[in-house]
């Protein structure tokens, strides 16, 4: 499984999740689907915006979890 750190990213950066969107240029609402979920299905592009948006590579804000 793949898990996003978006969130967590964000957090290190100081922005919310509001701050987050406009920045990326993203629906506030796919950001909180993110936060919520973060083994949520995104498009390359939605990653792009992000990583862009925090100053990070795209597979920075993403992370191999093992399921047992």
């Amino acid at each position: 499984m793949i898990r996003l750190k978006v969130k967590e990213e964000a957090e290190k950066q100081g922005l919310n999740m509001a701050q987050l969107a406009r920045k990326a240029d993203i629906d506030q609402r796919t950001v909180r689907r993110i936060y919520r979920n973060s083994a949520q299905e995104i498009s390359t592009v939605v990653l792009g915006k992000l990583a862009t948006a925090l100053g990070v590579s795209p597979a920075d804000l993403l992370e191999v979890v093992k399921e047992e």
